[in-house]
């Protein structure tokens, strides 16, 4: 029967030293050791398993109460995941942000890769051989006719007076280029060219080609032994271009093509092929 110190004390009855003797049988002597590994002796109890579970399989524990100095860490701990928290979203947020810049920026790049592929195409087109041939005659066609090449000869005019030859060079556009072939009938290479004058004034409408005799033109014996054949070239009564004995060029025998090669060379005519 449990005494009142028991009861004051609850179940706790262990190292606990009672005053009482006698109790338990009033034995003085020594008792075997219990199933449940205690001793007793002069009344002292004594666990000596405090390792042995309780009755009902608990052990009791005493409680943890948390002070002011529990709140502050919590506190802080609180502070410090919020903070962490805080960091992770704002990595998330930096790393979306920089694969839709990444995305966005290789969008607008492929978009200006294929603007630029077809602004090459474009100007591949442009700059291709047919194309530019193409612009160039239809530039060269504009030219001539607002430098007023629109104006049609088509034959070589020939020439009986010195007041002639005045008039041919004087009286005409200053944009029209004048081709005058100063012949002699008995030379070979001088017949030679009034044929090739003749089917260059057909393929260059545009140009006046003209021919004199050298007596006509008061050319003197010395000139006419050595200086023929020869071409006088005029534009805006001035003289482009003076050309004396062009068998030391041409040889004896040529062909209107040599004499056509022989004026572009020297600019003085335009390539018919650049604009028709």
């Amino acid at each position: 029967m449990a005494t009142l110190e028991d009861k004051l004390l609850g179940e706790k009855l262990e190292y606990y030293c009672s005053s009482s003797e006698g109790e338990d049988n009033g034995d003085d002597g020594d008792e075997p050791k219990g199933a449940s590994g205690k001793s007793r002796s002069s009344g002292l109890t004594i666990d000596t398993n405090p390792d042995a579970t309780p009755a009902g399989g608990f052990r009791q524990q005493s409680s943890t109460n948390t002070g002011p100095k529990g709140v502050v860490k919590d506190w802080q701990r609180f502070k410090q995941l919020e903070a962490e928290r805080r960091d992770e979203t704002e990595r998330q947020r930096l790393a979306l942000a920089k694969k839709l810049t990444i995305t966005t920026a290789t969008s607008a790049e492929d978009e200006e890769r294929k603007r630029q592929e077809e602004l090459d195409a474009e100007l591949d087109e442009l700059m291709s051989e047919d194309f530019l041939q193409q612009y160039q005659k239809q530039r060269m066609a504009e030219m001539l006719r607002q430098t007023g090449h629109h104006q049609q000869f088509g034959q070589v005019q020939q020439l009986t007076s010195h007041e002639e030859f005045l008039a041919c060079v004087e009286q005409e556009n200053k944009h029209t280029t004048i081709i005058i072939h100063i012949y002699e009938r008995q030379l070979a290479a001088c017949a030679t060219l009034n044929k090739c004058l003749d089917s260059l004034a057909t393929d260059y409408p545009s140009i006046k080609f003209a021919k004199i005799c050298s007596s006509v033109a008061g050319m003197s014996r010395d000139f006419r032994t050595k200086g023929l054949p020869a071409l006088l070239v005029y534009k805006a009564q001035a003289v482009i271009g003076n050309f004396v004995r062009l068998t030391d060029d041409l040889s004896d025998d040529f062909f209107a093509s040599d004499v056509e090669s022989f004026l572009i060379e020297h600019g003085i005519i335009v390539d018919r092929a650049l604009y028709n």
